[in-house]
C-alpha cells in the first residue's frame, strides 16, 4: 500500500469515527443539534461544575471565574422554546411584560400629601413603554461592570441589570467580603460598591451597543435559515478528504459554541462613591454618562455596605434625590425609565413614606428588595455572624412580604421588580402574586447553577397554566384582591380603547 493510499485510509477511518461519535452524542445527549441548550450541557454545569466550584474556590474567586465562563460564551444557553411560553401540555401563556414611562407625575415641591391624588396621577401619566419578553431577569451585583452582557442573555434572562456603577473607580471593602451560607442556601456580602467607574463601564456599553444595538426582538435568536447559511459557509471550499474531518469537528463546535448570543433589555444600576458627600451629583453623573446606553436605570439607595446610603430612603432626602435624578434623566436620557431600589429592612411607616414619595415624584418603578442586615433565627451556617447584606433563600419570604406591602401602599400604580431568594418557578409566582410584575434572580445560582434560569422560566409557565392565567400580567397582584380586580378592569378597558383606535385608523386608511 502506497503512502497516498495509507493517508486516504486513515482519513476515511477518522471521518467514520468522528461521524459515529457525533451521531452517538446526538442520540444520547442532543449536544450536536442543541449545543449549550441541551439538558446534558445544563446538567454538566448544574450538577458537576457548580458544586465542584464551590468546593475548590472561595466565593469571590468562584464569582469571577463564573463570570469569565459566561463572558467567553461557555455557559449553558437557555433551553429552546422558552420564549414561546408553551407549557408541557401545549398551552400558551403570554410571557411579555410592559412597563410604561411616567412623565407628568413629577412634583418638585414635594407633593401635597394627598395619597389618592398621587395614585390617580401615577395611573394617568404613562406614555412610552418598554417591553420585556419574559418576567425573569438578572439582579445587579453579578456583572458589576457590564463585561459579560451577551453571555448573560444567553443564560435565558430577558433582562440583565449590571452594576452598581459608581462615578469614580473604587475597590470596595477589604477582603474577605463574600461568604456562602451553604446550609441555608444564602450569601452574605459586604463588597461595598467595588466598581471600575462610569468611564470604563461606558466603554464596555459602547462596545456592546455597537455589536448588538438596542433591545430588538428580531435579534433575540438566530432564525433557522441564518443558522443554515452559517453552516453552509463553513463548507465552502472544503474538499472531500482531510478537510471533511475538520469540517465535521468545526460544524459540531459551531453548533455548540458559535451561535449568535441573545439580547434583551439592559438595566444599569447606579451607586454613589463611598467618600462622596454629593449623592445627587454622583447619581446625576451616572445618568448622564450611562443613561444613553441603558434601557432602564436604577437609583440604588439600599445597599447596606456603603455608610450612610440607606439614610437616603428617609422621606425628605428621598424626595430631593428622586426629584433631582428624574430631572437629570429627562435631560440626558429622556426615554429611559428610572427605578429606585429599596431595602427590606424598612419599617411600615418608612415604607409608607417611600411609597408616597414614589407616587408624588413620578418614579417609573421600584425594585424590592435589596439584601438585609437582619439575621433570621433559623440560620445554621457559621458565617451568619459576618457583617454585610444577606441574600438568597433566607430572605425569600421577607422580600415577598415587602413586595406585597409596597403594592398595597401604591395601590398597584407603580411597577415593582421583585427580587430575593428566587430559585424556582413557585418562588417567582409567589412574588408575581404579591404584586411584582418582573422577577430578578442572582444568589440562588450559587447553589442551583446557571441552569436554574431555564428551570424557573419553564416551571413558571407550567404554574401559570395550572392556575388558569393567560398571561404574566394576569397573575400580578392576585394576593391583593381588591386592587387586583380594579387593575384588571383598567387593563380590559385599555385594551378595548386600543381596539377602537385601531379600527378607526383602519377606517381612515381604507377611505
Amino acid at each position: 500500500m502506497t503512502i497516498r493510499q495509507k493517508i486516504q485510509t486513515a482519513i476515511l477511518r477518522t471521518t467514520i469515527y468522528a461521524t459515529s461519535t457525533l451521531a452517538l452524542l446526538e442520540y444520547t445527549t442532543q449536544i450536536p443539534s442543541e449545543g449549550r441548550s441541551s439538558r446534558t450541557y445544563h446538567k454538566l454545569f448544574d450538577q458537576i461544575i457548580t458544586p465542584l466550584g464551590r468546593r475548590i474556590f472561595g466565593p469571590e474567586e468562584a464569582h469571577h471565574l463564573s463570570l469569565e465562563v459566561v463572558r467567553r460564551g461557555l455557559a449553558p444557553r437557555a433551553k429552546k422554546g422558552l420564549d414561546a411560553g408553551v407549557d408541557r401540555t401545549g398551552h400558551v401563556v403570554d410571557m411579555e411584560v410592559e412597563i410604561g414611562l411616567r412623565r407628568s407625575g413629577t412634583n418638585e415641591s414635594g407633593g401635597n400629601g394627598n395619597s389618592n391624588k398621587s395614585i390617580e396621577s401615577a395611573k394617568s401619566t404613562t406614555s412610552s413603554k418598554i417591553i420585556f419578553r419574559s418576567p425573569i431577569g438578572l439582579a445587579a451585583g453579578y456583572d458589576k461592570n457590564g463585561i459579560a452582557i451577551p453571555g448573560l442573555f444567553d443564560l435565558g434572562f430577558s433582562f440583565v441589570e449590571i452594576g452598581s456603577v459608581t462615578p469614580l473607580p473604587q475597590p470596595g471593602n477589604p477582603k474577605p467580603r463574600s461568604f456562602r451560607l451553604v446550609e441555608d442556601k444564602g450569601v452574605i456580602n459586604r463588597f461595598g460598591f467595588n466598581s471600575e467607574g462610569v468611564e470604563k463601564v461606558k466603554e464596555y456599553l459602547e462596545e456592546y451597543r455597537k455589536e448588538f444595538g438596542g433591545a430588538r426582538p428580531d435579534s433575540l435568536e438566530m432564525t433557522e435559515s441564518s443558522a443554515t447559511d452559517n453552516d453552509e459557509d463553513l463548507a465552502v471550499g472544503v474538499s472531500h478528504s482531510a478537510n471533511s474531518v475538520l469540517w465535521a469537528l468545526g460544524w459540531a463546535w459551531h453548533r455548540i459554541m458559535g451561535k449568535q448570543p441573545k439580547t434583551g433589555v439592559l438595566g444599569v444600576n447606579l451607586g454613589k462613591n463611598k467618600l462622596s458627600n454629593d449623592e445627587i451629583g454622583d447619581y446625576t453623573t451616572g445618568i448622564r454618562e450611562l443613561g444613553p446606553y441603558a434601557d432602564y436605570l436604577v437609583i440604588n439607595v439600599s445597599s447596606p455596605n456603603t455608610p450612610g446610603l440607606r439614610s437616603l430612603q428617609k422621606r425628605q432626602p428621598l424626595q430631593n434625590l428622586l426629584s433631582s435624578t428624574l430631572r437629570a434623566r429627562d435631560r440626558y436620557a429622556p426615554d429611559t425609565p428610572l427605578f429606585v431600589k429599596l431595602s427590606p429592612d424598612l419599617s411600615l411607616e418608612e415604607m409608607s413614606d417611600v411609597a408616597q414619595v414614589a407616587l408624588e415624584t413620578g418614579i417609573d418603578g421600584m425594585i424590592v428588595s435589596n439584601t438585609t442586615n437582619a439575621r433570621p433565627s433559623g440560620l445554621l451556617s457559621k458565617y451568619k455572624v459576618e457583617s454585610g447584606g444577606l441574600s438568597g433563600a433566607p430572605i425569600k419570604d421577607v422580600s415577598t412580604e415587602c413586595i406585597r406591602t409596597m403594592y398595597r401602599l401604591t395601590d398597584g400604580a407603580i411597577p415593582i421588580i421583585g427580587v430575593g431568594g428566587v430559585g424556582s418557578g413557585k418562588d417567582a409566582l409567589e412574588k408575581l402574586k404579591a404584586g411584582a410584575c418582573l422577577i430578578q434572580v442572582y444568589s440562588m445560582m450559587v447553589y442551583e447553577g446557571p441552569g436554574v434560569v431555564s428551570r424557573i422560566r419553564e416551571e413558571l409557565v407550567n404554574l401559570l397554566v395550572e392556575g388558569g392565567f393567560e398571561s404574566v400580567e394576569d397573575a400580578v397582584g392576585v394576593d391583593c384582591e381588591d386592587i387586583y380586580w380594579k387593575r384588571k378592569e383598567e387593563r380590559v378597558r385599555k385594551r378595548m380603547d386600543e381596539k377602537i383606535k385601531m379600527s378607526e385608523v383602519k377606517e381612515i386608511v381604507d377611505m
